[in-house]
Order: structure tokens, then C-alpha cells, then sequence
């Protein structure tokens, strides 16, 4: 080695010996930030819909409705019912219920069919019953979520109902009975199974059958309201 480059070599040390005492004093301000922003993946969590158009907003909503109904009609275990749980779906399948079970004759006194106030409460009380047993057997899902998904379970029973109208305005025979009792029978158990699907999950594997139980009876009753009706 050099004598030039020795001189320089300590010269350097000389220069930095003293930075290593050198420490950042609690009194001096600091300003800057630190942290890192991560950008968003999804475009979801800029999502806002207070700038949406109001027909964009109600399209949203009932293409959100139909995708539940396809959801029950199709059973399959899928997180989308009760993730974007509402309830216009069961409101509009327990009005076209409750009317479709007034009958024609609702003037009269002995129509043969149940008021519309009765299928209304017995809809929804028996839902709420549904959900408060879940609850208390330990279910996961929110009071709401199962609500959802006991409410557009419904569905199969309002497309049976449908049926046995137009069963009726064609012929109130013992062969149109039957054809109504197979109907209403395949889709009650279409009901069962589609509630089941998407509320057993929920359930303590030991406590399943406590919870199935009560949807058996909520579905059994209204099953039974629509093959009892016999008045166009």
C-alpha cells in the first residue's frame, strides 16, 4: 500500500469517527410519514353509491334479488346468500303468497281460504321463531341472515301455489288433487332442502337436527295451507 493512500484511508476514519455518537434527540420534531400506503386490489372499497344513478341502483338490487332466487332454486352451498342478506325478496314471495291464498271470493264470508293477515303472520312469526331457536342452539349466522335465507326459501311453495291456482281454473277434480298433492309435495321438500343447505352449517354438528326440526314444521304448515285451498 501506498503512502498516499494510507493518508487517505485514515483521513476517511478521521472524517466518520464521530458519527457513531451522534443520536437523534426526543426534542426535535420529526415530520414525515412512515407508513407505506398499500393500494386496493378490488375496486370494491372505492365503490361508493352515493354518485350511482338511481335506476343503476335499483338494477343492482334486483339482479342481487335474482341471483338469490337461482341461489334456491339451484341449492348449492354458497356464501352470497348470506353474505348479501336483504329481505325484499321474502316480503314480495309472502305478499304473492298471502294473496294468492286470500281466494277470489274474499268478499265472503266463507271463501274457503285464509285471510291475507293470517299468512302474513304466520310467514313471518314462524320465521322468527326459526331464527330465535337457532340462536339458541348456537347458530353462527346473524338474526337477520337467517331470516334472509328462510324468506326466499319460500319461493318453491309461491311457484306451488301458482300451480294449484292454475290447476284449479282448469278442473277441481280427484285427478287435479293429485297432481296438486305431488307438486306441493316435491316442492316442500325442495324448500326443506334449499333452508337446510344454507342454515345446517351453521349448527353445532350435535344440535343439527334440534334446528332442522322447527324449518320442517314452518315449511309443513304453509305446504299444507296451499294443498287445503280450494277456491279460485
Amino acid at each position: 500500500m501506498s503512502e498516499t493512500e494510507g493518508i487517505g484511508e485514515n483521513g476517511n476514519k478521521q472524517l466518520f469517527a464521530g458519527l457513531s455518537d451522534v443520536s437523534i434527540s426526543g426534542d426535535i420534531p420529526v415530520e414525515g410519514q412512515i407508513t407505506v400506503p398499500v393500494a386496493s386490489n378490488s375496486q370494491e372499497d372505492d365503490f361508493s353509491t352515493l354518485d350511482e344513478p338511481v335506476k343503476e341502483t335499483i338494477m343492482r338490487d334486483l339482479r342481487a334479488v335474482g341471483k338469490k332466487f337461482v341461489h334456491v332454486m339451484y341449492p348449492k352451498k354458497s356464501s352470497s346468500l348470506l353474505r348479501d342478506w336483504d329481505l325484499w325478496g321474502p316480503l314480495v314471495l309472502c305478499v304473492s303468497l298471502a294473496l294468492m291464498l286470500q281466494g277470489g271470493a274474499a268478499d265472503s264470508i266463507d271463501h274457503g281460504g285464509p285471510q291475507f293477515a293470517e299468512v302474513f303472520v304466520i310467514v313471518w312469526f314462524g320465521a322468527v321463531v326459526i331464527t330465535l331457536n337457532s340462536k339458541l342452539l348456537g347458530g353462527t349466522i346473524s338474526f337477520f341472515q337467517s331470516l334472509c335465507v328462510i324468506g326466499y326459501c319460500i319461493l318453491p311453495l309461491t311457484v306451488a301455489m301458482l300451480v294449484c291456482r292454475l290447476m284449479l281454473l282448469l278442473s277441481n277434480t280427484t285427478a287435479s288433487f293429485i297432481v296438486r298433492l305431488v307438486v306441493v309435495v316435491i316442492m316442500f321438500a325442495w324448500s326443506t332442502f334449499a333452508s337446510t343447505a344454507f342454515l345446517a352449517d351453521s349448527q353445532p354438528p350435535n344440535r343439527r337436527a334440534l334446528a332442522v326440526y322447527p324449518i320442517f314444521l314452518f315449511y309443513f304448515v304453509i305446504s299444507w295451507m296451499v294443498l287445503t285451498f280450494n277456491t279460485v
